[in-house]
């Protein structure tokens, strides 16, 4: 029988600490959130490996090291509120809630948002929810944001998004843009009412449906 917790530590100590995620706050919510109970039986016992996990119809668990680098990018605060985008079965929701003050999870799929909000209720994180709707349209009836996340690869970052974030806030995701085989993470903050843009890393991150290259975010 697998051992999650010592797994799940394991994960924390070989994969994300060892790739310069230093924050204490992001080193915690990795370990206190139960990866295994976000993917299917058959993933359980793979949940923690170094890669992104197929769930199949084109979604994907992220790999934790590309989220977990995300997040110390974003600089997620405690009063932050959080907007999750395409969370899938709200794993992503679950490692914000840890670090935010409030959650607001899109995911297109009604069956993964109810998945998702199911594994939120177990797991009793009261400040989190998913609802279901377009991802690119985010969540206007709530905005602004101070964070949004994008946990996976885009050819684009629309527009709809960006004008969400209230000003200091940051949005950050894995780009490819000019045909790129490798994706780019990337940080976009909003200053002075200016979104500005940094690149500051490398990732092989699948594409999230829905964000092929297209109209977006062009400076």
């Amino acid at each position: 029988m697998v051992d999650y917790v010592a797994t799940r530590r394991t994960m924390v100590a070989n994969q994300i600490r060892t790739n310069r995620v230093t924050d204490p706050a992001i080193l915690e919510a990795f370990e206190a959130v139960p990866r295994e109970r976000f993917v299917p039986d058959r993933l359980r016992a793979i949940a923690y490996a170094d890669k992104d996990l197929d769930l199949g119809n084109g979604r994907f668990l992220i790999e934790p090291m590309v989220l977990a680098r995300l997040l110390q990018t974003a600089l997620p605060q405690p009063g932050d509120a959080a907007l999750d985008i395409a969370c899938g079965p709200a794993y992503t929701t679950a490692i914000l809630s840890q670090l935010v003050s409030s959650v607001v999870a899109v995911e297109e799929d009604p069956d993964l948002a109810t998945a998702g909000n199911a594994h939120l209720a177990a797991l009793e994180m009261d400040n989190a929810a998913v609802i279901t709707g377009p991802a690119a349209d985010g969540c206007g009836s709530q905005q602004p944001f101070s964070l949004i996340l994008l946990a996976g690869g885009v050819g684009f970052v629309p527009e709809t998004l960006l004008d969400q974030l209230s000003e200091g806030g940051r949005l950050v995701t894995v780009l490819y843009e000019n045909q790129d085989r490798v994706g780019r993470a990337v940080i976009f903050e909003k200053i002075g009412g200016t979104i500005g843009r940094r690149t500051v890393f490398d990732a092989m991150t699948p594409l999230l449906p829905g964000f092929a290259r297209g109209p977006g975010f062009v400076f």
